[in-house]
């Protein structure tokens, strides 16, 4: 999305500063970004790349083999739950509906808490940004405008020269957040108004050719003719623009819509949508809060990591998840924005209470102001032996200097012994092969495959999406199949099979978010990708044949 929208802008500028005087829209200033393309993307990838054991083109992980071969004449020893933190999932997908969690100890519906968890109707999960009323967030803010309304609250009338040392240093720490919001504030809406004036370009292109989208628009419509007027002109330039950089009128709404998030939600400091929920947010002691809409109203996101987790297989329909024996149980924390700290430490709580084994965290933010609570949680989730698995971020950065949460480090000292964080592979096993947008360094575990992943989506539809949250359910997804034929296999057990297991590949690849070349081993603390063919292998070795 962000190199779109790069190129939608510098393609908007260029075409305002080359137009004449009668333009659609006015000018404005630019941002002095550019976007440059070191290699050519070649083909499509496969719908089942992921699946598909490596070769010379791709690096897959090897799961139809696995089924083929190893898998062809056993029996799965246990039912492995998988907990589904994310934005929400469509329960009632083809795809997905057999292999949804349910809680057996509640009566769907009665509006009691049968099992007496403090949860009422938590049939197939539970939804922590829900109200009471049934009413569900959907937009939030980035954790950066959270922080930042509490610091300037908190020192609104404040005379920096009667401050004692450590309320001083609190307030440069509260400059810093000053500056870096308003700073995100102000590009947020500088770009938000940018994409208005492509937008109304595009709408007066569509009204010169009276079309109902751009695309529509012919190649031969658009050649110069003698008696085009200045209106005709422009229209012109400004879709053959769009048209030459492969961009279509619904990556412009897809930008437009993002930029609007960004200024009119995320870093608006005057947005708070908390009032939804009805709970003390300050109070940490309040974990009973929220509904039982697992699906709420934007599960794109979860529908899709729930599918590369625990599709159903070879039903002839859209796709297959990676375990066959797993049941989802689905826990809406993310809205469309930053998910809060309270709500991630209590949807891990949930899920390691009610069973889960394996609980998959596809969400990350740059600030965690409660991570104590988040850490508690964590530290509770690895006494019960529940491996936790997260991806690490798409923002092309070493997260060994740029720290990005959630994470297996706690704040007080120590690591989560049972947890691990993916990085994005590719389809490609070229110099492309690390995903352009993906986290690196050695607080990255093991990479998967992040890019071009089909799966489910609402209304049982199927898309193809990329980033380290398609990567991490490959993981999680890994860990319930071995889980599932090796119930005697603890969750670190687990981690490390996974871990020992890797491909690692010996190509120079570009360096996410850049054109420098380096060796793939040096992007993740295995240097691997993720292999379950050979993570069987080495289980069975390792527990002696015993299955």
């Amino acid at each position: 999305m962000n190199k779109i929208i790069l190129m939608l802008l510098a393609a908007f500028l260029a075409t305002a500063c080359s137009s004449t005087n009668n333009t659609l829209v006015s000018e404005t200033s630019s941002n002095n970004e550019s976007v440059s393309e070191n290699v050519e993307i070649p083909e499509e990838a496969p719908d089942n790349w992921h699946h598909l054991t490596s070769d010379a083109d791709h690096i897959g992980i090897g799961t139809e083999k696995l089924y083929s071969e190893i898998l062809l004449t056993r029996t799965p020893s246990k039912k492995v739950i998988v907990a589904i933190i994310d934005s929400g999932t469509d329960i009632e997908h083809e795809d997905l509906a057999e292999n949804i969690w349910i809680n057996e100890d509640e009566i769907p519906g009665n509006g009691i808490d049968d099992d007496k968890n403090g949860y009422i109707d938590d049939v197939h999960g539970w939804n922590f940004i829900g109200g009471k009323d049934g009413n569900n967030v959907d937009k939030d803010t980035y954790e950066l405008t959270r922080v930042y309304i509490k610091l300037r609250d908190q020192f609104k009338d404040s005379d920096e020269s009667s401050l004692d040392d450590q309320q001083k240093e609190e307030f440069e720490y509260y400059k810093k957040i000053k500056t870096e919001f308003e700073e995100k504030r102000a590009e947020a809406k500088t770009n938000f108004e940018n994409l208005q004036n492509i937008k109304n370009a595009i709408q007066g292109a569509k009204s010169i050719f009276n079309v109902s989208s751009i695309d529509s628009v012919s190649n031969k419509e658009l050649e110069p003719n003698y008696n085009d007027g200045p209106y005709q002109k422009q229209a012109k330039q400004v879709i053959k623009y769009f048209r030459d950089l492969g961009v279509t009128e619904d990556d412009i709404n897809d930008a437009y819509k993002q930029f609007d998030k960004m200024y009119n939600y995320a870093y608006n400091p005057d947005f708070d949508p908390r009032y939804i929920v009805g709970d003390d947010y300050e109070d940490l002691s309040n974990r009973f809060y929220g509904n039982n809409d697992v699906e709420g109203p934007r599960s794109d996101h979860g529908s899709h990591v729930a599918g590369i987790v625990g599709a159903i297989r070879d039903n002839e329909l859209g796709m297959n998840g990676i375990s066959g024996n797993v049941s989802l149980m689905i826990v809406r924390t993310v809205p469309d924005g930053d998910e809060r700290d309270k709500d991630v430490a209590n949807a891990i709580r949930y899920a390691v209470e009610n069973g889960a084994d394996i609980i998959n965290m596809s969400f990350g933010k740059a600030y965690s102001p409660q991570k104590f609570y988040v850490d508690e949680a964590m530290k509770f989730a690895d006494e019960n032996n529940v491996l936790l698995i997260s991806g690490s971020g798409n923002s092309a950065e070493n997260i060994d200097s740029t720290i990005s949460y959630p994470n297996k480090f706690y704040d007080d000292g120590g690591v989560m012994k049972n947890y691990l964080a993916v990085g994005a592979s590719s389809w490609l096993s070229d110099s492309l092969l690390a995903a352009e947008f993906s986290n690196y360094g050695t607080r990255v575990d093991l990479f998967a495959p992040g890019v071009d992943i089909y799966s489910t989506t609402p209304d049982n539809t199927y898309e193809a999406f990329s980033g380290t949250s398609m990567a991490s359910p490959a993981v999680a997804g890994a860990a319930a199949l071995l889980m599932s034929y090796y119930p005697e296999l603890t969750a670190y057990e687990i981690k490390m099979i996974l871990l020992e297991s890797v491909t690692k590949p010996s190509n120079v690849v570009y360096k996410p978010g850049s054109d420098i070349a380096v060796p793939f081993s040096e992007l993740s603390a295995t240097g691997g990708i993720l292999n379950i063919y050979e993570a069987f292998r080495l289980a069975e070795i390792k527990t002696s044949g015993s299955n």
